[in-house]
Order: C-alpha cells, then structure tokens, then sequence
C-alpha cells in the first residue's frame, strides 16, 4: 500500500528539514507502507524550492510540484491531490502543527476500522490573539447554521483519505475552492481525531486577520445562499417600513398638520437605507463574481516544474 503525504509550501524554508526528519520518523515506524512525500511550491519567494531539491537529491520518495506564482493553498491542495498516485493521500503542514506522528494512528483508523477519511481537529487554540479565536469560532457557529455542510470547529486540512475519497474531491474542478467545505460535502465515513494546538517548528504563519476574513467570505459564498435570502428579506422589510411610514405621515398631517420638517431624521434615514441598498448589492456582487470566475474557465494553477507525472485517468477526467 503506498501513502502520498501532499505537503502545501509558501515559504517554508525555515521548516522544510524539521519537517522531513519528522516523516522519517514516522516512515521508520511504518515501514511496510510506501511513502512518498509530495511537496507543491506555492510559488514561495525565499528557497523554499531549493532546499526541496536538495532533498528530492537525497530521497526518491520526495517529489514536488512548483507553481509559476503564487496561487493560494486552495489550489495547492487540489494540485497535490491531483498529482497524488497514492492508494492513500494525507494533507498536511510543513510547519509541523499537523504532527506527523498522527499518521500510523489516522492509517489504522482506514485500514482496520474501514474508514474513509481521519480528519483532525484542534481542542484548544493555545498561542492565538483571543480575537482571532473568537471570531474563528463564531464562524464555525455561522457556517453550521446557515449551510448543509458540517464544518467542525477547529477542523485542520490535515486529513488521511482513501482513494475513493480523493476521487470524489478532484470530480468537483471548481476554481473558487473551500477544502473544508468541500471535505463535509462529499460525505463518506470520517473519523475525528483531536489534538492540542501546536506552535510552528519555525518561520512565521501566512494567514493574518484580514488574510482569514476574506478566506470565512469564500467559505460562506461557497457553501450558502443565506446571504442571497437575507438580501431579499432586508428589501422586504424595508419596503414594508417605507409603506408604513407613508401611512404614518399621511394621517398625522390629515390630524394634526405640520408634518413637514425634520430633515435631519430624513437624512438618517435616507443614509441608512442607503447603506441597505449598497450591503445588498454587496452581496449579489460577491455571487456574481464567483460566477464570473468559474464561467471564464481559467486553470486552478499552473505548473512550471515538477519531478512527478500526474495521472493519465485524472487528466482524461479533467478533459
């Protein structure tokens, strides 16, 4: 059986060896597994790439895909899982706060207790700003409601799938990409694991505050039309106020006369109805250019180097 660990890279430099000498670890402990360590150079700006080389030099079971630029980890994960030949496929961080040493325990879960797929999950986020923790976990709360899509709080992209699995994820070419979603919406059979946050072996984390914000947007447009419902639901209820409002003026000048004035209200009012208009239009502009994005049909990424074939029946599938 041969496991394919897809190993997404934007500058990691810093880590690259602490996290090879972890996998040999693991690839002592499992030795009647074929591993294979499959990097995917997100188009890193320091040597990143090189020190892969060095390492491919060194270990046949090292393989990598380097991209022309920078296209995201989405797209690194679909490129990985594309170019994965495995009969198992694992995805994971170079900066080792998805520890290795989960594997043999993620394998047997596969293998002996005839799962599809062992996710992780982190029980605690240890080292984070607590605003940042507070904000991720009222997404995960956001996302449960307001989409089908079970997405665990605190779920990883680390994960250990079957060749089935894998399958069902490369069906689904989309160019705007949210694994987590996508990992809940092909279903089959998961087990979780947990572990206690880990703290990056080495250089520094790539997600700031506004980096997650605008990746939680992609997940929510992706995986619900509830914001479609909410725009609909705030022009009825405006619409519903304005006619009250009619109504309200109109008898109180039949009654009482002298309902002309106030112009500081009418300019709140005008604002705030303005502000409705632009948050909805917003809205369907955040769909429409999602769909913008997938009609015009551009590749996922684009691959300038590589010491890997990818495979023919994924290729066909693509076509």
């Amino acid at each position: 059986m041969k496991l394919t660990a897809v190993v997404p890279c934007y500058n990691e430099e810093a880590a690259l060896h602490y996290f090879y000498q972890e996998m040999q670890k693991v690839m002592q402990d499992m030795q009647d597994i074929e591993f294979e360590i499959l990097f995917i150079n997100d188009g890193s700006k320091d040597k990143t790439l090189e020190v892969i080389r060095e390492l491919a030099k060194q270990d046949e079971k090292v393989k990598y895909v380097s991209f022309s630029r920078n296209f995201g980890k989405e797209a690194a994960i679909y490129a990985g899982l594309q170019y994965s030949d495995g009969d198992l496929t694992a995805i994971m961080d170079a900066d080792l706060q998805d520890p290795p040493s989960l594997l043999p325990q993620m394998y047997r879960a596969i293998t002996e207790e005839g799962y599809d797929s062992v996710a992780t999950r982190r029980v605690n986020r240890k080292g984070e700003p607590p605003i940042r923790s507070f904000f991720a976990r009222n997404f995960y709360r956001l996302m449960n409601r307001i989409s089908r899509t079970d997405i665990v709080d605190g779920a990883r992209d680390y994960r250990l799938m079957n060749r089935a699995f894998v399958d069902a994820l490369l069906e689904m070419g989309e160019y705007n990409r949210f694994s987590k979603g996508l990992f809940g919406w092909v279903g089959f059979e998961t087990k979780w694991l947990e572990y206690e946050n880990v703290e990056r072996v080495a250089g520094e984390t790539k997600w700031s505050f506004w980096k997650l914000f605008l990746y939680s947007i992609e997940g929510i447009v992706a995986f619900s039309t509830m914001p479609l419902s909410i725009a609909a639901f705030l022009g009825v209820l405006m619409c519903a106020a304005a006619a009250a409002s009619i109504v309200f003026i109109i008898v109180r000048q039949l009654l009482y006369g002298g309902s002309a004035f106030g112009w500081p209200s009418l300019v709140c009012i005008v604002m705030f109805l303005g502000g409705i208009q632009l948050l909805c239009i917003g809205i369907l502009g955040s769909y429409l250019a999602k769909t913008y994005l997938e009609v015009k049909k551009r590749p996922i990424y684009i691959c300038k180097e590589t010491n890997k074939t990818k495979m023919e029946k994924i290729n066909e599938t693509n076509h």
